[in-house]
């Protein structure tokens, strides 16, 4: 397991999970988030860091707003049960699944390197393109008020609606 996270110009950083343990708000707020907090401050440390993560409970628990509360990290509302917002589902776990499809790994440490390893290797372009991927689905989600818009659209254009001007 791993967390990653990505800007618009491309990678931040990805954070293993050891031992196979559990991804919950201790790990979260106490090793997750300072990694990825202090890599853009490395260059500025005021910098504005605007976060956009789904309503997971590792994400939406105590200790994690109290922890993005003090260092002032701004976050992006996340409508409920909406997985089709999210650049992990939408965009990286299927581009680096393909990309990885077929290895065989010996040890967890070795997976989590190929798939650094193949983030690094995504184009800036394509980063761009998943940003503006995902700003074109948050309008789908304000148009279609928070519902899962995936679903929607396709109930809609497989049912026998028709619109009357």
């Amino acid at each position: 397991m791993v967390a990653t996270f990505v800007s618009e110009t491309g990678h931040v950083t990805t954070i293993p999970l050891e031992g196979q343990r559990t991804v919950n708000a201790e790990w979260y707020a106490s090793i997750c988030l300072p990694q990825v907090v202090s890599e853009p401050r490395k260059e500025n440390c005021n910098c504005r860091i605007i976060l956009h993560h789904d309503n997971a409970s590792p994400h939406t628990a105590h200790r994690t707003k109290g922890f993005l509360e003090q260092e002032n990290i701004e976050l992006l509302d996340h409508p409920p049960y909406s997985p089709d917002l999210s650049h992990n589902d939408f965009y990286t776990f299927p581009k680096i699944k393909n990309k990885l499809r077929g290895q065989r790994f010996s040890s967890p440490e070795e997976a989590v390197d190929a798939y650094k390893t193949a983030i690094l290797e995504t184009p800036t372009s394509e980063w761009n393109g998943c940003f503006n991927d995902w700003f074109h689905r948050m309008e789908k989600c304000v148009k279609f008020r928070g519902e899962y818009f995936e679903k929607t659209i396709n109930t809609f254009l497989n049912s026998n609606v028709v619109s009357l001007p």
